[in-house]
């Protein structure tokens, strides 16, 4: 995997964050269509890539604090049990003018690396089961290959299954 994203103005925080820390990753560019049902779907059909693989970032309001779930976009986001991973009660999913608030991203476009203001992170256990996973470089049409230990370690996560 390579250090440095390719040229053409894709670099973003997300990209710059993995720089910064010195992991190897690898940037996947594909066309994006506007008119995709699923942004995670559509990546992983454009990639050619397992969709098992392909992780989606979404923020829910779990006690009123914002949080981060990584999940497959094979699956859904379970909201019990990624408030029961980080101790919380009641879940719902974020605003998402809140979500882009806080991330600094446009919604299809969410990294979980690189955000404007870090929230606590929680990932699905499964990506624990794959040499690399795929998350959003912070760019609609823009992801990142990573190891899952990298993408847990950079956002201070912890893992959980919180797929259903």
């Amino acid at each position: 995997m390579a250090k440095k994203p390719k040229k053409g103005g894709q670099g973003t925080p997300a990209t710059v964050a993995l720089e910064t820390a010195a992991v190897p990753f690898t940037v996947h560019a594909y066309e994006h269509d506007p008119a995709a049902a699923s942004y995670g779907d559509e990546a992983a059909q454009a990639l050619g890539v397992p969709a098992d693989r392909v992780f989606k970032t979404l923020v829910a309001d779990i006690d009123g604090v914002l949080t981060v779930g990584v999940v497959p976009v094979a699956g859904k986001l379970d909201l019990k049990a990624l408030a029961a991973a980080v101790g919380g009660k009641r879940a719902a999913m974020a605003d998402p003018a809140a979500a882009e608030r806080s991330s600094g991203y446009v919604l299809g476009g969410i990294s979980p690396l690189g955000q404007r203001r870090p929230l606590r992170t929680v990932v699905d256990a499964s990506a624990l089961d794959h040499p690399t996973v795929y998350v959003s470089a912070g760019r609609r049409g823009l992801e990142v290959e990573l190891t899952p230990t990298h993408l847990v370690t950079l956002t201070n996560a912890h893992t959980a299954p919180i797929t259903r």
